[in-house]
């Protein structure tokens, strides 16, 4: 039979954990391949496919369309859950292949080979063409998942996971507020400057008047991390309106040259669309606090909000008039967010900078205290590096000024995660949600501490308000998922580890959760999958404990122990926590080492021992030895001095 080449949709499907099942159980392994051609077979045939070939516990087929193939995948991966018995991964890809004898050739074959094996466990993975063949199909829905550069494939690959059972659209038990009648987000005021590094001024322009806007008594701010998710989208602003659950939108733009300044603002009604009050300012730099002030007093007069008084006061106080030094602050802040050690690091040098210029600027005390305490928490940078810094910057900034709501957040950080101080610390929040209620880290750091005094239901109520306010925020879904998993709630842990990988693909957090989750179920194929994704995404100690912890608890200890390994190469570019190695050498067993860096974690006072009993695999074991005994009155000690 002469060979054809042709347009083909390929599909691969593979038994997760089948070669460790042929090791332990070869019978079974044979009955689950018979299975496997018994739900194939006739679901391939019923969708015009055609079966290309067995390879081991694989098989390929090939599809005269993508829907078919799509279609087929989906009926196939219902079919094994139903079953049971075991799970498939599947891959799919749409391109030209060359069709001789029985077998089919061509990067096109390649390609889906290397999706399948990208795909996660129970999941359906598509190429690019694959996702724009379907994408407009009602009854197929997909997400993107990753860009990746594939074995024998010259460029990356961008891949789309199908959804199936609308699993995408369940979300969280996290009841919605009902939007209140007086509530705005303000968007990202564009960067109208030639210069692309002016997006910083921009960014900060935005910030500054969601904070000023933030402290309006029975004003609903929408979370800046939240509005930002918007930047450059142009969507329509009914539909943002709707997702934020606010009335009221404000938009503008920042053009910046030299000591000139132009910024255009309006505010929009999001559900009519019809603009309530809209102005051009052409001014000089050093009038940037001025033209915050208007814009705020312009935005609550059109929605009939009258300030006296302390609110006014509130609403208007600026930390600085020295627009070098608030320049400074504004590229601290920029690099602050994005929640790096690079970008933590780069932000200490902007915040230093805009204290040299102004000695009592409290808020950019306040910002490399929190820079220090996330780099030492993370375990980015030792203690002796990060400890004295993070201490001395955060109470001289409250010090300096005592009503500043994100000055309390970091005392309170101190005090939960380095002192181990959860009363002290729950006092500290309170007064930073009583000085702004619309800051959506204070609630979700608050339900955080509720969680570790065992206060779940409180803890719940508080990461609800976080999300109110802050929905799209990676940190709030992090922290929820968080709660969820420390309360036991694995379903609707899944669940929002999952929106979390939705909102972000490349974000280590809800692969990091879904790794915790499915490890503690011990569904350990997807756990191992999940947890080798966020080490990827975040090489550091912390993500390599919780892969080496999982490996130790299936078993594989050989896995775990290069987890090991690994972790003591990092010493030599970034800190290694003790507490981290422990967790590995817990899973393993190894009881007596376990103690010993338990201790080490404890002298150095590592915020992660806050967690002993919901990180620690065999806990029930250790619990019962006596040395957990002395380790609880330890940290108790400390905790009074």
């Amino acid at each position: 039979m002469p060979s054809s080449r042709q347009l083909a949709a390929i599909m691969f499907t593979d038994i997760v954990g089948y070669t460790s099942l042929m090791g332990n159980d070869e019978q079974k392994a044979f009955d689950f391949l018979k299975k496997n051609r018994e739900i194939q077979k006739p679901i391939i045939a019923e969708h015009s496919g055609r079966w290309i070939k067995e390879l081991g516990d694989g098989v390929m087929a090939s599809f005269p369309t993508v829907s078919d193939a799509v279609n087929a995948a989906i009926e196939i991966q219902n079919a094994c859950e139903a079953a049971g018995d075991f799970q498939l991964r599947i891959g799919i890809n749409l391109g030209e292949v060359i069709f001789e004898a029985d077998d089919v050739f061509g990067d096109g074959v390649n390609i889906a080979a290397r999706i399948q094996s990208a795909a996660m466990p129970g999941s359906i993975c598509i190429s690019e063409s694959v996702h724009h063949n379907v994408v407009n199909k009602k009854n197929i829905k997909t997400r993107f998942v990753k860009e990746e550069l594939l074995k024998n494939v010259k460029k990356p690959v961008r891949m789309y996971e199908i959804i199936r059972n609308d699993e995408a659209v369940q979300q969280v038990e996290i009841e919605k507020s009902p939007t209140p009648e007086r509530s705005i987000a303000v968007l990202p005021f564009t960067n109208m400057s030639s210069d692309p590094e002016q997006e910083y001024f921009s960014d900060g322009m935005s910030e500054e008047i969601i904070n000023m806007l933030a402290q309006v008594p029975g004003l609903k701010v929408a979370g800046p991390t939240s509005s930002f998710t918007f930047k450059g989208k142009n969507q329509d602003l009914r539909k943002i309106g709707e997702e934020l659950s606010v009335n009221y939108i404000l938009e503008g733009s920042v053009r910046k040259s030299g000591s000139k300044l132009r910024i255009i603002a309006q505010l929009i009604e999001a559900a009519e669309g019809y603009h309530l009050w809209s102005e051009k300012f052409d001014r000089q730099l050093k009038d940037i606090f001025d033209i915050q002030d208007e814009i705020s007093l312009a935005i609550l007069n059109s929605i009939k909000i009258k300030l006296f008084g302390a609110n006014k006061d509130a609403v208007l106080k600026h930390y600085t008039h020295n627009t070098e030094a608030y320049q400074l602050y504004l590229q601290g802040r920029f690099h602050y967010h994005k929640w790096s050690a690079d970008g933590f690091l780069k932000a200490i040098n902007y915040f230093k900078a805009a204290i040299v210029m102004e000695p009592k600027y409290a808020v950019a005390f306040t910002g490399i205290g929190s820079c220090y305490l996330n780099l030492w928490f993370f375990s980015h940078l030792p203690p002796e590096h990060t400890v004295p810094h993070m201490t001395q910057a955060t109470e001289h900034a409250i010090e300096l000024d005592d009503q500043i709501a994100e000055s309390r957040i970091a005392i309170a950080r101190l005090k939960m995660y380095y002192e181990w101080d959860l009363a002290a610390a729950a006092e500290e929040f309170k007064k930073a949600i009583e000085l702004n209620p619309n800051l959506a880290e204070a609630h979700e750091q608050y339900g955080y501490c509720l969680a570790l005094s065992g206060n779940f239901q409180k803890a719940i109520e508080c990461a609800t308000s976080a999300f109110a306010l802050d929905p799209f925020s990676l940190m709030n879904n992090n922290h929820i998922g968080l709660l969820y998993w420390m309360a036991g709630d694995y379903e609707k842990g899944i669940l929002q580890a999952k929106r979390l990988v939705e909102l972000d693909p490349n974000f280590y957090g809800g692969h990091y959760l879904l790794g915790l989750l499915y490890g503690d179920l011990k569904r350990y194929d997807e756990a191992i999958a999940e947890s080798e994704l966020c080490a990827n995404q975040n090489y550091c100690s912390f993500t390599l404990s919780l892969l080496g912890k999982v490996y130790a608890m299936m078993g594989n200890n050989g896995k775990a122990r290069e987890a090991l390994e690994k972790m003591e190469a990092l010493r030599s570019s970034q800190s290694v926590g003790n507490f981290d190695l422990a967790v590995v050498h817990a899973g393993l067993k190894e009881f007596d080492i376990t103690f010993r860096l338990l201790e080490k974690a404890i002298e150095m006072r590592e915020g992660f021992m806050l967690y002993l009993k919901y990180y620690i695999p065999n806990y029930s074991e250790l619990e019962k030895d006596p040395r957990s005994k002395q380790l609880a009155d330890k940290m108790l000690a400390l905790n009074r001095r």
